[in-house]
């Protein structure tokens, strides 16, 4: 694994739920009620993770920036 992740948010996907903002306020925002990342490409940590399982319509991804690998949402 790399030491760096990518985030992405499918702004037609997300519902403006907030949990990500609420979860992982230092990586998240909402942006015209949609989630938006702070930073595209962040240090690997826990909260990220927790951000996008939680995202009840998988709009959030979050990948390893070597080799594009999908780390979350879990399938």
């Amino acid at each position: 694994m790399t030491d760096a992740w990518r985030i992405g948010v499918d702004s037609r996907r997300c519902i403006g739920t907030s949990i990500c903002a609420g979860t992982a306020p230092e990586h998240f925002r909402l942006v015209d009620g949609r989630s938006a990342p702070l930073v595209e490409v962040v240090a690997p940590a826990e909260v990220v993770l927790d951000a996008a399982d939680s995202c009840p319509v998988e709009a959030i991804t979050v990948r390893d920036t070597s080799d594009d690998r999908l780390i979350a949402p879990q399938e």
